[in-house]
């Protein structure tokens, strides 16, 4: 099968750091790769693929400071795979809205991955315009504020299976992993580590949108608390010590989380999670078996007393049998069958 993946520019793919949506898309071109697809990744230059790699800009415009605006570099990407849709049996696009008024008017079959929250009012208009393309949701939450959308399917992230395992490590410390954020509410991280009296390791981005929050919310907090730590961004060749060093990983959202790459990484380390009931949660954690499922701070520090009852290695059991790149792919794929199946006939182009 001929397929594109169309990544944003905002990162590379995969990112040198965080990067939640580049991340999947990496992961997911290469189990396609690997299992004999004609794969081209459209994306940053600076992007590392076994796929054919056409570059839409020369680094991750993250890095790039001096772009202002990013919205026009990606106007452009999207009418350059227009006018090579027809090189490709399907595009699998990771922009958002971005593709849906250009790419309704070809005739390749195509799919969006939305990756982040829908219940902005701003998006409605947008989805009832656009009601009979196929999407796909990365949990049933997520698709929740819009139920009239044409919903294909939800497929869970997975990650590749031994790109985290569990390493040897004494745990005797609670973990936050992730962005430093209002809605990912790391304050309540910091609220119950101090009243089980355990130690709290942060390793998290911050953005510079967030930075003010930070330096005016969570660093007073941090520096008034002897036993956090604040590590800063890592990447995955730091997370098994961290994660498997950690008690467990508090995720103490305040936000309808669309998925929670974060939750899956811990269960690849064996580490059990405490989550606050929001969004994705319930449909990642299962209650009890990976970690438990609270609804404030209170309960939380119960579940830090119960963390004893778990098993790590049935931890990573279950990581291994819901969260790998090897199942997301089968999803997948059977998602651009179906769609090839009930796509128009296209003439295909003769090479010269």
């Amino acid at each position: 099968m001929r397929i594109a993946q169309i990544a944003p520019l905002y990162e590379a793919v995969p990112p040198r750091l965080y990067g939640g949506t580049e991340r999947v898309v990496s992961w997911l071109t290469e189990e396609l790769v690997a299992q004999g697809h004609d794969v081209t990744l459209f994306a940053s230059g600076d992007s590392r693929t076994s796929a054919k790699l056409e570059p839409m800009w020369p680094c991750a415009l993250r890095l790039d400071g001096s772009v202002r605006e990013p919205t026009a570099l990606h106007v452009a990407m999207l009418e350059h795979i227009y006018r090579r849709s027809n090189e490709f049996d399907l595009l699998h696009f990771h922009l958002d809205y971005f593709p849906f008024s250009l790419f309704l008017r070809q005739t390749t079959p195509f799919v969006t991955t939305f990756h982040g929250r829908l219940d902005l009012p701003e998006l409605q208009p947008v989805f009832r315009t656009f009601s009979s393309l196929p999407l796909v949701s990365i949990s049933n939450s997520q698709r929740r504020p819009v139920p009239y959308a044409r919903w294909v399917r939800t497929i869970h992230h997975g990650m590749p299976e031994t790109l985290l395992a569990p390493v040897p490590a004494e745990q005797n410390y609670l973990a936050f992993l992730g962005r430093i954020s209002p809605e990912k509410r790391v304050d309540r991280a910091i609220e119950i580590a101090a009243r089980c009296g355990i130690k709290l390791k942060i390793a998290a981005k911050i953005d510079p949108a967030d930075r003010d929050y930070f330096e005016e919310k969570i660093r007073p907090l941090i520096e008034a608390n002897g036993n956090v730590e604040f590590i800063g961004e890592i990447g995955d060749a730091e997370k098994p010590a961290f994660l498997s060093g950690a008690l467990a990983l508090i995720v103490p959202i305040d936000w309808p989380e669309p998925f929670g790459i974060v939750m899956i990484e811990a269960m690849a380390c064996g580490t059990p999670v405490i989550a606050f009931n929001r969004g994705s949660v319930p449909e990642v954690i299962e209650d009890g078996v990976t970690g438990f499922i609270v609804e404030d701070e209170t309960s939380a520090v119960g579940a830090v007393r119960r963390l004893p009852q778990l098993s790590r290695p049935l931890i990573r059991k279950r990581f291994e049998e819901r969260f790998t790149s090897r199942r997301m792919a089968r999803d997948y794929l059977e998602v651009y069958g179906e769609l090839m199946k009930t796509a128009t006939p296209r003439p295909r182009l003769v090479a010269p």
